[in-house]
Parts: C-alpha cells; sequence; structure tokens
C-alpha cells in the first residue's frame, strides 16, 4: 500500500537542478545501442520519410510499412526520433507492424515553434500526421517520459484511436502534485537562469519551453485521467530519475504504482538494471516483449 504521509513535510525535500530535466526531458543524447541484430536476422521493410504541415510548421515522420495496430514511439523531451533506431526494426521485424517514429516540433528534423511547451500542441502535432498517413485507428502509443504527457492528452482528445499503450518510465499524472510541483519550484527557476546564460541553441531553446508556465501546466496534467477502457503498460525504470534524493524517488515509484492500479486493463512493469535515459537501450527486450504482449491482447 502507497504510505500517504507526505514526505515532503516530514523531513527537507532536495531537488537538484538536473532532476527537473530528468523528469520532463530525457537526456539529450541518445545513448548507445545496448544489443545489435544478429547478420542471420530478416531486414525491416525499408523506412520512408514524411513532412507534416500543422499550424504553420513541419513535423518529420518516419514509417516503416505492416499491418495494423500501428506501433507510435514517442521519445522522451530532447530526444529525436533516432533514440528509437535500434528497437524501431526490432519491432517491426518481430510483430509485422506498421512502426512510426517521429520528432516533435523542437527536436530532429522538426521545425522549433516559439512560446512555452504545451502538451496540446504535442498532440494537435501528433493528430495531424496520422491522420495524414491514414491512421486513425487501432493505434498503439509507446512513449517514453515527457511522451507520456503527449499520450495521455492524446488518448483522452481522440477517443477510439488507441488500442493500447506503454509507458516507458513515462510521466503519469499521479505525479505531479501541488507539493511535488512546489518542491521543484526552486530547482526550475535555477535551471532557467543556467540556461539563459548560456548561448542559444535549438537544444536549450527546447528545454527553456519546458520551464515557462512549468507549474501551471503539470497542475493540468495532474488532473488528467486515463481511459478505462484503453489497456496500458507502465514499464518502470529501476534507477528513477532522482538518484539524489530518496524521498522524490519514492514518490516516482508510488506514482506508477497508483496509476498502473487504477484499471483492471493495467499492468505496472519494472525494468531490472536501468535507468530513467537509457530505458530504452538497456533492456530493450522488455519493452518489446510489453509491446508484443499488448499486441496480442488488442488485436
Amino acid at each position: 500500500m502507497v504510505n500517504h504521509t507526505n514526505p515532503l513535510r516530514r523531513r527537507k525535500f532536495l531537488v537538484p537542478s538536473a532532476i527537473l530535466l530528468a523528469v520532463s526531458l530525457a537526456a539529450c543524447s541518445t545513448p548507445d545501442a545496448a544489443s545489435s541484430t544478429s547478420s542471420t536476422a530478416p531486414s525491416a521493410p525499408a523506412t520512408t520519410t514524411r513532412k507534416v504541415t500543422n499550424a504553420e510548421h513541419e513535423v518529420v515522420f518516419h514509417v516503416t510499412e505492416g499491418k495494423l495496430p500501428a506501433l507510435v514511439l514517442d521519445a522522451g523531451g530532447g530526444l529525436s526520433s533516432s533514440y528509437w533506431k535500434d528497437l524501431a526494426p526490432r519491432l517491426a521485424r518481430a510483430t509485422g507492424s506498421k512502426v512510426i517514429t517521429y520528432d516533435r516540433a523542437g527536436e530532429g528534423e522538426s521545425d522549433e515553434i516559439s512560446g512555452p511547451w504545451r502538451v496540446e500542441n504535442a498532440v494537435s502535432d501528433l493528430e495531424a500526421g496520422l491522420k495524414e498517413l491514414g491512421v486513425t485507428d487501432d493505434v498503439v502509443l509507446v512513449s517514453h517520459s515527457i511522451a507520456g504527457e503527449v499520450a495521455t492528452g492524446f488518448v483522452n482528445e481522440n477517443p477510439g484511436w488507441v488500442s493500447g499503450a506503454v509507458l516507458v518510465d513515462a510521466n503519469v499524472p499521479d505525479f505531479f502534485t501541488d507539493d511535488m510541483l512546489t518542491a521543484f519550484a526552486p530547482a526550475v527557476e535555477k535551471q532557467k537562469n543556467a540556461l539563459l546564460a548560456q548561448p542559444s541553441t535549438k537544444k536549450n531553446r527546447q528545454l527553456l519551453s519546458v520551464m515557462v508556465d512549468y507549474a501551471p501546466t503539470h497542475r493540468a496534467f495532474h488532473e488528467l485521467t486515463w481511459p478505462q477502457d484503453v489497456p496500458v503498460t507502465a514499464i518502470v525504470a529501476s534507477q528513477t530519475p532522482f538518484t539524489d534524493s530518496p524521498d522524490a524517488a519514492q514518490l516516482w515509484r508510488d506514482a506508477q504504482a497508483r496509476f498502473a492500479q487504477a484499471g483492471p486493463n493495467r499492468k505496472h512493469v519494472v525494468a531490472e538494471n536501468t535507468s530513467h535515459e537509457g530505458i530504452v537501450t538497456e533492456r530493450p527486450d522488455v519493452i518489446a516483449g510489453a509491446v508484443e504482449e499488448m499486441l496480442k491482447a488488442v488485436r
């Protein structure tokens, strides 16, 4: 059972500035692949690139053709579609599904947009892209880190499109309580000031966009719920984003467990020997297994 005694009030709660980036944004460089494909394994189908215009900016999608359900892979903040460079072809070969990866606005090859991070903008971009690709139902989302916010918004805004989801150490609404956001406030301000003092780069601008209106944006996210009729597997890294704060780490674990326990068609999986940033390359077997299990359940 979750201990409802608030550890934020029980003792001083330290949130290093790096934690903000770990929770809202994954590491900004893709880890090396943990496994390679055997030379005797069948090749994945060819991947094509499509540029979709939405709200006057272009979003880049990469599509490997296959059958439905389609797998839509969405990487964490600061990461592009290249994060899935090893797992995407593995899933295409193993499942025969259509596999779609993409760069959210401000990431990879997609255009930047001005203003603060807004999950509704990311949802709109994904919507537009999937419509253009003709994939408006029988979708399985595979979402890492901040992409969990996109998945939650998308599944609520587009009932009937999503058959299931695999959340990969993803942000879930349960975590962003008022107490947690209050604890984050000094770290947000410190990290924002540090980035403002650095030369302006695409990476820095993307990080800063998440920090603008961080608390109100995540309070709104906290109010969302995952639909009861959409099955979801929550994979959690054994090492949380909070390597320097045991209290925050426990709150993260508790929130993930509560999320998984809140519906009859949800599953909670701990990926041993993994970190928040590297989980996709450290244990691709766990993620691939969860995706394959989800496809069996929804087909």
